[in-house]
């Protein structure tokens, strides 16, 4: 492995780390002239890619940048002065990194260092979970990391730092799949102070937007079969788009997806803004450091409880303009308007009760399952880069809001009858328990999972629109870049 070889070349000048380093120079040479592959004394994306891929590099995916930081003169290629003056400016930046790793000022990381990097920044990890990320850095088999393997790893390596590992494990705000009741991610002060969190927040409502406009169509579907049940003529996901369209027209698939977008933002602050609130209650608004696992559930759980509360009329809104027939309603105001002469200012919180009881098995199987399947890949890794790829992430995330959606399911159908109860001409208006044992009794179990269909058909279009729009818009806005 290269690596190993360079690594050969730099001790013998261990004493000349500071300032120009002519054996390091001659080393770097070498390697630029290896990996200009068509001998043009240029070095572009794909060269880089192909020649430290064959010196054993994996982490591919952040070569764009190091030309992009590199490239002096814009024209998308590296010179051998821009290839050695990033490699110089690089290490310094690793270096400066590596001592605010090494608390005990030894020269080494261990450990204990490793995990409590990970602690400040939001990612709890055992001890044995920091010694698999160690052990992919250590050559030398000694269960410490000196400055030159700490270097050799992250040379080429994108991720800066410790912080952009954790940020890998970010997962609530990357994914949409038309519910936002996960538990908000930890975010250090230095993001908070940067106007990272909001550029954050703010690519993931975008995301979210584009994600949900995708999939209305099938979200509509669901909406009609929780609320119709057995008696829809929407009986199945093609006979059910084909009769929106016919009684509406095309535009018809989208009814009530306006509202549904619009309540991303205020749902997101808010939750954002009462979990930070809610977490200086539990520990206190001078202690620093991230909450555990259980803590998070419950701080969690509130700060959804908080923001569910604050939009829960824009939930009733939006059921209401998905369930209306032509001509019903002329606009949002004038549904609200309705709503409010013919049932009063209590018609807005319809179906409160089970909305609030589905947060709890929602965040709480969510971030049980994610973690669960974060620590699993955390304790299978042992080598390579200490940080998972595309679909480590978007597996994780799309398998832990999938359990959680489906556990809360029964809760949200009956929220959402709730809800539409006085726009069902004849409908008798029923309690919580009354609605759950009326299903039970006139469809079975299975009548509390009506249109789950749909919603799961959802959920592949949904997890890769948000996931691709989200990636563009953290580039727009110069998220983590």
């Amino acid at each position: 492995m290269w690596q190993s070889a360079c690594r050969s070349g730099w001790t013998r000048a261990r004493c000349q780390d500071s300032g120009v380093d002519p054996e390091r120079e001659r080393l770097w040479a070498e390697l630029f002239e290896q990996l200009d592959l068509n001998k043009n004394g240029l070095i572009d994306v794909n060269e880089l890619r192909i020649g430290l891929a064959a010196r054993g590099f994996r982490s591919g995916r952040g070569y764009p940048q190091i030309v992009r930081a590199g490239d002096v003169n814009h024209d998308g290629q590296l010179d051998f002065e821009e290839f050695t003056e990033y490699l110089r400016s690089h290490e310094k930046r690793l270096k400066l990194m590596f001592r605010s790793l090494d608390r005990n000022n030894d020269g080494q990381l261990d450990v204990g260092e490793i995990q409590q990097s990970l602690h400040n920044l939001g990612v709890d990890v055992t001890l044995e979970q920091a010694a698999k990320i160690l052990q992919s850095m250590d050559k030398d088999h000694s269960m410490t990391i000196d400055w030159f393997e700490w270097r050799d790893h992250f040379l080429f390596n994108p991720l800066h730092n410790m912080e952009e590992i954790a940020q890998y494990w970010k997962h609530s705000v990357m994914l949409d799949i038309g519910e936002l009741l996960t538990v908000p991610d930890e975010f250090s002060e230095k993001e908070k102070q940067s106007g990272f969190v909001w550029r954050q927040l703010m690519a993931g409502a975008v995301a979210g937007s584009v994600s949900r406009t995708g999939t209305a169509p099938l979200d509509r579907l669901k909406v009609f079969l929780q609320v119709h049940g057995q008696s829809s003529d929407k009986g199945n996901v093609w006979r059910g788009l084909h009769a929106m369209v016919k009684e509406g027209g095309l535009t018809a698939l989208w009814r009530g997806n306006g509202i549904n977008v619009l309540k991303i933002a205020p749902e997101t602050a808010i939750k954002f803004l009462a979990y930070e609130q809610i977490k200086c209650l539990m520990r206190g608004s001078k202690e620093a450091g991230t909450l555990k696992v259980q803590e998070r559930f419950v701080a969690g759980s509130l700060a959804g409880a908080t923001a569910q509360t604050v939009i829960y009329p824009m939930e009733v809104l939006k059921t209401r303009l998905t369930l209306r027939k032509t001509g019903q309603y002329s606009s949002v105001a004038d549904c609200a308007k309705q709503i409010l002469q013919k049932e009063g200012i209590l018609a807005f919180y319809k179906g409160y009760l089970p909305n609030m009881l589905g947060i709890v098995p929602y965040a709480g199987i969510d971030l049980a399952v994610y973690e669960t399947l974060k620590n699993a890949w955390l304790q299978r890794h042992t080598e390579g880069s200490p940080h998972p790829g595309v679909l480590v992430l978007v597996g994780c995330g799309t398998v832990s809001s999938t359990c959680g959606q489906l556990a809360s399911y029964p809760l949200a159908l009956i929220r959402t009858r709730m809800q539409a109860q006085a726009s069902v001409k004849g409908a008798p208006q029923l309690s919580m328990l009354t609605l759950f044992r009326s299903i039970v009794a006139q469809e079975g179990v299975v009548g509390l999972y009506r249109g789950i269909a749909p919603n799961f058909l959802k959920v592949i279009p949904a997890v890769s629109i948000s996931y691709v729009v989200y990636e563009h818009m953290r580039k727009v806005l110069g998220v983590g870049t």
